[in-house]
């Protein structure tokens, strides 16, 4: 065996073989309906469905006059007008609907209801610089493949999303790529945190697929290699947050991946000629 493959079945063992056996020695084997888990799994589909439709603004400001709040709803409206970059205005609100479903809302749970620390579901520090390795393994792979993808049309047509072109990549871009972090933040939590810790003890190491399959429905409207994709990184990413008990590794991975992304896509419509 060479010394790469050697390196390889040893980051497949770390990753997911050791996770298991970890893992599914702490599962509940308890016949009595799980209120914890119903809980967790009504909160994941209920968010998904808001973000969805509130993620559009243009849906919220009618939900508002629907029932009869249109004080507010021209209020809203006053401030998109208002707001120097209509595009940005867009995404700040998107990431702001996300947050809320995201991370707000399933914090709320956990403290209000389940009464559980935070640290529990991924945000403890502890272990990840244990993986710093697997990161780097991992976003070294991912370069040459971002690389290849961006030179596809569907790729540069979605990257990235708020896209300066005529002028600098400062303030505005900057200030996007901020936002941008703040929502994979807020993504990791409630897929690898939230989801996977919330229902790991029902259902062990399955928990990454479970987690995995609405983790790979939300990325329908992009490319489909990207959606592809999400199905493997959603694995990896969820047996990370398992055997470090941490989403911080995933948070690095994930928005290191989406900034080359943005970064290659404004390379390859000649941004930086």
């Amino acid at each position: 065996m060479t010394k790469k493959q050697t390196m390889l079945k040893t980051i497949f063992n770390t990753i997911f073989v050791n996770t298991f056996n970890e893992v599914e020695t702490q599962t509940s084997n308890n016949p009595q309906l799980d209120k914890k888990v119903i809980t967790i799994l009504l909160v994941v589909s209920f968010s998904l469905i808001f973000i969805q439709y509130f993620g559009n603004f243009q849906f919220l400001i009618s939900t508002l006059k629907t029932i009869k709040l249109n004080g507010l709803a021209n209020g809203l409206n006053s401030l998109q007008s208002n707001f120097p970059n209509a595009r940005l205005f867009q995404l700040t609100y998107w990431v702001g609907i996300l947050i809320t479903f995201y991370f707000i809302i399933p914090v709320f749970i956990i403290k209000a209801f389940f009464k559980d620390k935070l640290s529990d579901y991924g945000l403890s520090p502890k272990g990840f610089f244990k993986n710093y390795k697997t990161y780097i393994v991992f976003f070294l792979f991912m370069v040459p493949l971002i690389l290849l993808v961006s030179t596809t049309e569907s790729f540069q047509h979605k990257y990235p999303f708020y896209n300066p072109k005529g002028e600098s990549l400062f303030p505005n871009f900057v200030i996007w790529q901020c936002l941008y972090l703040t929502q994979f933040f807020a993504l990791e939590f409630f897929f690898r945190g939230f989801m996977i810790h919330g229902i790991k003890k029902r259902f062990g190491f399955y928990s990454i697929f479970i987690m995995m399959i609405p983790y790979v429905m939300i990325h329908f409207q992009k490319p489909m290699p990207e959606t592809i994709g999400a199905v493997f990184a959603g694995i990896i990413l969820g047996a990370l947050s398992l055997k470090s008990r941490s989403i911080w590794l995933g948070i690095a991975i994930h928005y290191s991946v989406a900034i080359t992304m943005d970064l290659a896509a404004l390379w390859q419509k000649g941004y930086f000629d």
